[in-house]
């Protein structure tokens, strides 16, 4: 597959060519290409284990590829690594944040880092707080934070200075079901004004209700990607057709039956 497609007229949101990492002499991403149209909702899913942080973490800029490359609407990421990161939002998983700041000095502080102008950043940011009910917490530090409240606030971080692509890694997880649906509310407005959202997810059912686009890594490699009506293909559902793709175990008849029986 060629590497230069990424600099062609209309190239893809997102372009990620053999890219492959190892760790020492295990690899856990096995030389990966995928492409991610531009004004799609692209799911990444896998079991445990399967590489996508990792992946996610070397689209972000954040783990550097053993090999291969990524492309951002064209930008190399290793390449041109300031142009890439100004080009995406990134809810990475588990990302450290600035704990003496509240969440209104946090999104003052990343919008000025991004060169948005004081008056953009302040207006954004409390638009940002209302919807996702943080209005009542700007003042407080982000150390006490709940974990939901964390999510939400490092998604308004990735939301502010309003790129192209976001890349987010379980943004609904400890996220409660009135901030959730707002959260999917936002991010399907987002797509539907023509940018790009990237969302790794164990949830089938989210991707599903979700995304446009879906890709499976197993293993280390993607082993189905496309549609997601086409991936789900004559399956139930896309949980159906991911348990199968992925080898899944079915428990067998008559397994556990200790956990069945009321009996010591």
């Amino acid at each position: 597959m060629s590497t230069q497609g990424e600099s062609t007229a209309n190239p893809p949101a997102l372009a990620v060519r053999r890219l492959a990492r190892a760790f020492g002499q295990k690899v856990v991403v096995k030389g990966i290409d995928l492409d991610v149209p531009v004004g799609s909702f692209y799911g990444l899913v896998g079991p445990n284990g399967a590489g996508k942080t990792t992946t996610l973490s070397m689209i972000t800029g954040l783990l550097r590829p053993s090999d291969g490359g990524v492309w951002i609407h064209g930008i190399d990421v290793w390449g041109d690594p300031v142009r890439a990161k100004a080009a995406m939002g990134v809810l990475p998983d588990g990302l450290r944040l600035f704990e003496r700041l509240s969440g209104t000095e946090l999104l003052s502080y990343l919008g000025r880092l991004r060169g948005l102008p004081v008056e953009t950043v302040n207006t954004r940011s409390r638009e940002l707080l209302d919807v996702l009910d943080l209005s009542g917490a700007g003042d407080k530090l982000v150390a006490d934070y709940s974990t939901g409240m964390r999510k939400k606030i490092t998604l308004a971080a990735a939301l502010l200075h309003s790129p192209p692509l976001l890349l987010l890694d379980e943004p609904l997880e400890a996220v409660d079901p009135v901030s959730a649906r707002v959260i999917r509310d936002v991010l399907q407005a987002y797509v539907a004004g023509g940018r790009t959202v990237v969302l790794s997810s164990h949830v089938m059912a989210l991707v599903e209700e979700l995304c446009t686009h879906v890709a499976v890594l197993n293993d280390g490699q993607i082993v189905a990607d496309g549609p997601v009506a086409q991936i789900r293909g004559e399956a139930a559902s896309l949980d159906d057709a991911f348990f199968h793709i992925v080898g899944g175990r079915a428990m067998s008849e008559g397994g556990l039956e200790w956990l069945r029986s009321s009996q010591d």
